[in-house]
Parts: C-alpha cells; structure tokens; sequence
C-alpha cells in the first residue's frame, strides 16, 4: 500500500497578477482529472498569503502531476507573472485523525 502524499503550497501573488483566477481555475479542474488525486484546498489568509493543500495516493501519483505538461506550464507562468514568492513542500503522511460530530473518531496510520 502507497502512503497518501500532501502536497503545501504556500503563495503570495503579485499586485498585477492579472489572469491567475483563470489559470488557477484550469489547473484545479486539470488536477482532479489526475489518477490518485484525492482532495484539494485553497485558503487565503488576512495577509494575502494563500495556501493550496493537495493530496494525492502516492509519491509517484503527485510527481506525475508536478510534471504534466500543463501544469509544467503553470508553473513557469506563476514564476514570471503571478506570484510574488512560493514555498512548496511535499510531505509523506504519517498520521490522520479525524472526527465528525455524531460519528466515531478514527485514526489512520499508512502502512510505511
């Protein structure tokens, strides 16, 4: 069994990001289509700072998407247009709780 990968991607866009929305909204459409795709999330704080949390079934499953030819893209466009920094970190997941009111907790440990 392949250990879920998530994948932090922490950014602030310049002032003139002009076309980001849309790019941002074909690259999220582009990423659920990928195999081993399991969530996605952007959240944006009161500074301006947005992260993206992805998370994949696998190490091999995410790097196929850091390397699909239109995120490739993405990325090169996001470094020359839109963003004023990033930091990106793919961590293995070693650990998930969750919790749902009404429903049982449960805790998951990936087999390593």
């Amino acid at each position: 069994m392949d250990t879920p990968v998530v994948t932090v991607f922490r950014n602030k866009l310049r002032p003139d990001a002009d076309g980001y929305g849309d790019e941002l909204a074909r690259m999220l459409n582009s990423v659920q289509l990928m195999p081993g795709f399991i969530e996605s999330k952007t959240f944006t704080a009161d500074d301006g700072e947005r992260v993206t949390i992805i998370m994949f079934e696998s190490l091999d499953q995410q790097r196929a998407w850091f390397e699909h030819p239109g995120h490739r893209t993405a990325q090169r466009r996001g470094r020359d247009e839109f963003y004023e920094f990033y930091r990106l970190q793919v961590c293995e997941l070693v650990r998930e709780s969750t919790f749902e009111r009404g429903g049982d907790r449960v805790e998951t440990f990936p087999a390593s």
